[in-house]
Protein backbone atom coordinates (compact mmCIF):
# COMPACT_ATOMS: atom_id res chain seq x y z
CA UNK A 1 0.00 0.00 0.00
CA UNK A 2 1.13 3.20 -0.74
CA UNK A 3 2.07 5.73 1.88
CA UNK A 4 -0.32 8.03 3.70
CA UNK A 5 0.25 12.12 3.60
CA UNK A 6 -0.94 14.77 5.81
CA UNK A 7 -0.74 18.19 5.02
CA UNK A 8 -1.39 21.89 7.01
CA UNK A 9 -0.62 25.13 5.14
CA UNK A 10 0.25 28.38 6.30
CA UNK A 11 1.73 27.64 9.41
CA UNK A 12 2.52 30.79 11.43
CA UNK A 13 5.99 29.51 12.31
CA UNK A 14 9.37 29.51 9.88
CA UNK A 15 11.23 26.53 9.20
CA UNK A 16 13.65 27.45 11.13
CA UNK A 17 11.53 27.20 14.33
CA UNK A 18 10.06 24.37 13.38
CA UNK A 19 12.80 22.10 12.41
CA UNK A 20 14.09 21.25 16.26
CA UNK A 21 10.50 20.07 16.68
CA UNK A 22 10.18 17.42 13.07
CA UNK A 23 13.84 16.68 14.04
CA UNK A 24 12.32 14.94 17.15
CA UNK A 25 9.84 13.14 16.23
CA UNK A 26 11.09 11.91 12.43
CA UNK A 27 11.45 8.23 12.01
CA UNK A 28 9.40 7.44 15.40
CA UNK A 29 5.82 5.66 15.50
CA UNK A 30 2.86 7.59 15.89
CA UNK A 31 2.26 7.22 19.52
CA UNK A 32 5.35 7.47 20.57
CA UNK A 33 5.55 10.84 18.46
CA UNK A 34 2.11 12.20 19.91
CA UNK A 35 3.67 11.58 23.36
CA UNK A 36 7.10 12.94 22.74
CA UNK A 37 5.18 16.34 21.49
CA UNK A 38 2.70 16.83 24.06
CA UNK A 39 6.05 17.03 26.09
CA UNK A 40 7.64 19.91 24.38
CA UNK A 41 7.00 23.48 25.64
CA UNK A 42 6.71 25.04 22.63
CA UNK A 43 3.02 26.39 21.14
CA UNK A 44 4.10 24.94 17.94
CA UNK A 45 4.74 21.40 19.20
CA UNK A 46 0.57 21.36 19.34
CA UNK A 47 0.17 22.31 15.79
CA UNK A 48 2.99 19.67 14.50
CA UNK A 49 0.71 16.87 16.57
CA UNK A 50 -2.21 17.81 14.98
CA UNK A 51 -0.94 17.21 11.59
CA UNK A 52 0.69 13.60 12.59
CA UNK A 53 -2.47 12.85 13.70
CA UNK A 54 -4.12 13.94 11.17
CA UNK A 55 -1.75 12.02 9.08
CA UNK A 56 -2.92 8.94 11.49
CA UNK A 57 -6.37 8.81 11.28
CA UNK A 58 -6.02 9.01 6.99
CA UNK A 59 -3.80 5.85 7.38
CA UNK A 60 -6.55 4.45 9.66
CA UNK A 61 -9.63 5.68 8.04
CA UNK A 62 -8.94 5.56 4.20
CA UNK A 63 -6.28 2.39 3.60
CA UNK A 64 -7.14 0.61 6.90
CA UNK A 65 -3.83 0.20 8.13
CA UNK A 66 -3.21 -0.59 11.29
CA UNK A 67 -2.51 2.20 13.79
CA UNK A 68 0.13 0.63 16.30
CA UNK A 69 1.87 -0.10 13.06
CA UNK A 70 2.14 2.97 12.17
CA UNK A 71 6.18 5.22 11.56
CA UNK A 72 6.77 8.52 10.63
CA UNK A 73 8.76 8.34 7.09
CA UNK A 74 9.03 11.25 5.66
CA UNK A 75 8.06 14.88 7.75
CA UNK A 76 9.05 18.25 6.56
CA UNK A 77 8.11 22.11 6.70
CA UNK A 78 8.61 23.74 3.51
CA UNK A 79 8.33 27.45 2.33
CA UNK A 80 4.88 29.27 2.34
CA UNK A 81 3.86 33.04 1.50
CA UNK A 82 5.97 35.53 3.93
CA UNK A 83 3.82 38.22 5.18
CA UNK A 84 5.57 42.01 4.25
CA UNK A 85 5.20 44.66 7.01
CA UNK A 86 7.31 47.82 7.83
CA UNK A 87 7.96 49.27 10.72
CA UNK A 88 8.99 53.09 11.59
CA UNK A 89 12.37 53.98 12.16
CA UNK A 90 14.44 56.77 12.66
CA UNK A 91 14.64 60.15 10.60
CA UNK A 92 11.42 58.89 8.62
CA UNK A 93 12.70 55.48 7.21
CA UNK A 94 11.15 52.26 7.13
CA UNK A 95 11.93 49.29 8.72
CA UNK A 96 11.35 46.04 6.46
CA UNK A 97 9.40 42.95 8.52
CA UNK A 98 9.12 39.73 6.70
CA UNK A 99 6.84 37.24 8.78
CA UNK A 100 7.61 33.66 7.69
CA UNK A 101 5.95 30.66 7.74
CA UNK A 102 5.03 27.62 6.15
CA UNK A 103 3.57 24.09 5.10
CA UNK A 104 4.10 21.04 7.60
CA UNK A 105 3.93 17.61 5.40
CA UNK A 106 4.16 14.17 7.42
CA UNK A 107 3.75 10.87 5.40
CA UNK A 108 3.53 7.62 7.71
CA UNK A 109 3.17 4.14 6.85
CA UNK A 110 3.31 0.70 8.12
CA UNK A 111 6.32 -0.82 9.46
CA UNK A 112 6.34 -3.36 6.96
CA UNK A 113 5.95 -1.17 3.91
CA UNK A 114 9.12 1.41 4.26
CA UNK A 115 10.09 2.69 1.29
Amino acid sequence: MPPVRALAKQIGASQKRLKPILDLVRGLGVDDALNNLSLLPSPWAKTVAKVVASAAANAENNMLMNRDNLRIVHISADNAKSLKRFRPRARGRIGKITKRSSHVMVVVDEVGNRS
